[in-house]
């Protein structure tokens, strides 16, 4: 190599040349509140807590039905739309980042330091620290003052005790000194908003101020509200409608980045559950992400900073002569390793940029497709005919559903971030580098010693897209239609040869198009990565199908929003109980002598019209008897069509019209 090309090797930080790092030793730090103490007094006092708030549950209950015990061992309502998030976002937080701290630590329970049994005291772990944090949302849950007073101990307590353990042990020896720091603060971000919603929360009790209570659910504006703006989307979609043009390709591209982009709107809630999976994800997203870095690039840094003259010996075994100088060697191998940390970490940048747009995606499909099936449209959601009812099964994928979330989007990150890593190395050491530095362009020299063949594919592509335009196409009236049909056959039959080799290559983009595209989805449930046909067959889909089952079965807010009419009618008194007769039945009070009158047209109808909201239900559709004799034309969208229907009907008349002529 000459000295020119030598000098584009050079690296800023490598003058002169690294010698060892000698290891920094990290003492054992033994933190002011130790943790096994600690362990032990904030179990008893959880226990002390939920006594107390056990005896308050038991008092309401003699003064209100609908809170108490009961209550007590349901602290978050996961169906309930109209309640406060917060609390539990925030234990669901905490409680994931114990469970990664859980996994990584040596010892899993600070009662016991047998490394032995490890895995029995892991899967105790399991169960030990949702029955720790499970006070921190029983507090909020009887809405009284003094839960709110122990909730803002509670809070306080752990988060007091966690920031002091870090401020006293700031290093530690787990994968990288700052480790244990950093995947802390997720749980010290959560813990301070429960520090602080606590004490909100009891402000506004003492004001008179609070909203929140046991039966806000069915009494909420929420549900009217939403029932009104779907009615106002009706009559703006008639008119509407006569608009049909083409969008430009501007706004085609701006409808598409912003169906990546959440924005949140006033007559919608998410569930309690998704709410809680998207906190969840992005802590899952910033604890892998922060495991992938500290785990390797520490330790990619030492290695190429410990480069020395003897790496050009263990090269010359391999019978790799870099250069004769072996300070240049020293220089290229440093180079070359810098080159591997760069792709390390823009794969792990580029797989949380591509989580995080997946995870705004999906939000805005969960909102879709729960609107979908809020109106019915079944057919739109899962390409099929599903009964949208609870079931064994869709309760226990229900119930694991925020788990098998942040389980997904875990391990899809990782995969990604290894592909991303290959693709990237095969990228910058095959392309870039050899481009930039004009040497070892091997993938470029065996592309040109190749050049016929790629000459003779893209040939046959261009003659078959030409030929297909010009000579085997005609326009007539306005039609298209097959010309010159003779040559079209002799050319499929000269490029068949041609053609298998091209195929060879369209099933080699297939299949790598169709990896990065499952990949990429990896951490997606809301979508199947298998056929439409097969797609029972995909367990995350599946799960986020008997989800959104559970959701809608049960948390309709149109259902509700009847409901609470319902118990506001049934609540009031006197000669409201007439009223509330007729609001059933939807006919109005008259006068006793024209109701004789009046009152069969008005029944004649509302029966009419209750027969044809039936009639074209789409979800009412598969119950049917004569549901497996339709055809597919006469459905559209789980509705009957019409239109096809009386088509049939004319055909059907022609038909016979045209039997009676020939007789």
């Amino acid at each position: 190599m000459d000295k020119d090309a030598l000098l584009d090797y050079e690296y800023p930080d490598i003058d002169p040349v690294p010698t060892k790092i000698k290891a920094e030793i990290i003492p054992p730090c033994d933190p002011t509140a130790d943790d096994r103490l600690y362990h032990i007094c904030i179990t008893a006092i959880s226990l002390v807590v939920m006594l107390i708030i056990a005896i308050l549950a038991r008092c309401t209950k003699l003064r209100d039905r609908h809170r108490g015990l009961a209550s007590l061992l349901s602290p978050v309502n996961f169906l309930d739309h109209t309640q406060h998030k917060g609390l539990a976002v925030a234990v669901f937080g905490v409680l994931f980042c114990k469970l990664c701290g859980l996994v990584i630590s040596p010892n899993p329970l600070p009662f016991s330091t047998d490394s032995q049994n490890k895995q029995n005291w892991m899967i105790l772990g399991l169960f030990y620290y949702p029955a720790l944090y499970y006070p921190l949302l029983a507090c909020g849950t009887l809405h009284n003052k003094v839960g709110y007073v122990l909730g803002s101990l509670l809070s306080w307590t752990h988060f007091v005790v966690l920031v002091w353990q870090k401020i006293d042990c700031p290093k530690t020896t787990q994968i990288h000194k700052h480790y244990s720091l950093f995947s802390s603060l997720p749980q010290i971000a959560c813990l301070t908003f429960l520090s602080f919603q606590y004490p909100l929360l009891l402000f506004k009790g003492l004001k008179g101020t609070e909203e929140n209570n046991a039966t806000e659910d069915l009494s909420s504006s929420y549900y009217n509200e939403y029932v009104k703006k779907i009615l106002n989307k009706k009559k703006l979609a008639k008119l509407s409608t006569s608009n049909t043009e083409k969008p430009k390709i501007t706004q085609r591209v701006i409808d598409a980045a912003r169906s990546y982009i959440y924005t949140p709107e006033d007559a919608f809630r998410f569930p309690v559950k998704l709410a809680i999976s998207a906190v969840v994800s992005c802590i899952s997203l910033y604890q892998i992400g922060l495991l992938l870095v500290l785990a390797v690039v520490p330790s990619l840094q030492t290695a190429r900073l410990g480069v020395d003259q003897d790496i050009a010996n263990i090269l010359a075994g391999f019978r790799i002569n870099l250069s004769p100088d072996r300070a240049e060697v020293v220089r290229i191998v440093v180079y070359y390793m810098w080159c591997v940390e760069v792709c390390y970490i823009s794969a792990m940048t580029l797989s949380c940029l591509v989580n995080l747009a997946m995870l705004m995606r999906s939000m805005v499909l969960h909102r879709l497709n729960l609107k979908g099936l809020y109106r019915g449209d079944i057919y739109n959601v899962y390409n099929c005919h599903r009964n949208i009812r609870a079931s064994r099964p869709a309760l226990v994928c229900w119930m694991g559903y925020t788990s098998f979330t942040a389980a997904h989007i875990c391990l899809g990150m990782i995969i990604q971030t290894m592909v991303f890593f290959l693709c990237l190395l095969v990228a910058v050491f095959l392309i870039i580098v050899p481009v930039l530095h004009g040497q070892n362009l091997m993938l470029f020299k065996t592309m040109g010693s190749m050049w016929p063949f790629w000459l003779m594919i893209v040939l046959a592509v261009l003659i078959q897209h030409i030929t297909a335009r010009f000579c085997f196409i005609k326009k007539t009236a306005g039609t298209r239609d097959l010309d010159n049909r003779s040559g079209l056959f002799l050319l499929t039959y000269l490029l068949f040869p041609a053609n298998v080799l091209i195929g060879v290559l369209l099933a080699l983009w297939r299949m790598i198009i169709t990896s990065l595209f499952n990949i990429v989805h990896m951490g997606r449930m809301d979508i199947s990565l298998l056929n439409r046909n097969v797609e029972a067959f995909d367990p995350a889909y599946r799960c986020y199908a008997h989800y959104l089952k559970i959701e809608v079965s049960q948390s309709h807010p149109v259902m509700k929003a009847f409901c609470g009419m319902l118990l506001q009618l049934v609540s009031q008194e006197g000669n409201n109980a007439q009223r509330t007769r007729d609001a059933e039945e939807g006919i109005q009070l008259v006068q006793q002598e024209k109701k004789y009158q009046v009152s069969s047209a008005k029944r004649a109808r509302q029966h009419w019209q209750l027969l044809y909201t039936l009639v074209n239900n789409p979800s009412l559709v598969g119950t049917r008897k004569h549901f497996h004799l339709q055809t597919t034309e006469s459905l559209l969208n789980g509705s009957v069509n019409i239109n096809g229907k009386d088509g049939s009907k004319k055909e059907a008349g022609t038909k016979e019209a045209e039997a009676t002529a020939d007789n």
